[in-house]
């Protein structure tokens, strides 16, 4: 049997804000994926981002800036079985929406993610990586980075993501997990590794785990989000 044939539709959602240099590269990527739907998402960008995505041929829509408003303003438009949320640096597989497909229906499960490589020279990234999806792996929490997909239902009907401004991937990933734990896809995104490398490898592993116990620790996320940018 056709594996294409019988996976689920999928509408991919991406929100995008100031990503004029890194647009042309994810048009081309999202534009070969066999997705029922694209839906790119601008929160309010000042560098030319909006007349690309006008001239891109697909569809897209404007929102108030946030990561989480802007992925619910996508998903409210999309009529997929599933959505698969994309971060604007992140690159899917080959043949990922197959292997998404693959993964709910062998499992029985509502949602997922895939395992993350993030580009870089560093040979610490390898190792950072290699530690994300091992943590993932172990807590069933996952991070936008990975690519996060959720059946379209679930997510309605779990009132989408939280309007905070940081930490929304987690948030979710906790409510989700009284559905069960995620499908973990071995089969890697690639992620962008441009925050390591503009601030440095040490100083950001440092700021990712300062950020994440202090949420845990009820921080409010508008102050992660202030000492995140």
């Amino acid at each position: 049997m056709n594996c294409q044939r019988c996976s689920p539709s999928v509408s991919v959602i991406v929100p995008v804000f100031n990503e004029c240099d890194n647009l042309p590269a994810l048009l081309a990527h999202v534009k070969n994926l066999a997705a029922l739907q694209v839906i790119l998402v601008d929160g309010g960008s000042s560098d030319g981002s909006q007349q690309l995505l006008a001239e891109s041929g697909l569809t897209w829509l404007s929102s108030r800036p946030g990561r989480a408003r802007q992925m619910n303003a996508g998903a409210s438009q999309a009529t997929g079985d599933v959505l698969l949320f994309l971060h604007a640096d992140t690159r899917l597989p080959e043949h990922s929406l197959a292997l998404l497909g693959d993964g709910l229906d062998n499992s029985n499960r509502v949602w997922g993610r895939f395992n993350v490589s993030i580009a870089g020279a560093s040979p610490w990234l390898k190792c950072i990586a290699f530690m994300m999806n091992q943590r993932s792996r172990l807590t069933g929490i996952a991070t936008g980075d990975q690519a996060i997909f959720i059946q379209r239902l679930v997510f309605e009907s779990l009132g989408g993501y939280a309007d905070i401004a940081l930490m929304e991937d987690v948030e979710l990933s906790k409510r989700l997990k009284c559905y069960g734990p995620p499908v973990c896809i071995r089969q890697k995104v690639i992620t962008s590794g441009r925050r390591w490398q503009k601030n440095g490898v040490v100083k950001t592993v440092l700021l990712m785990w300062w950020l994440r116990f202090a949420y845990w620790c009820g921080v409010s996320p508008v102050r992660l989000a202030r000492w995140y940018s």
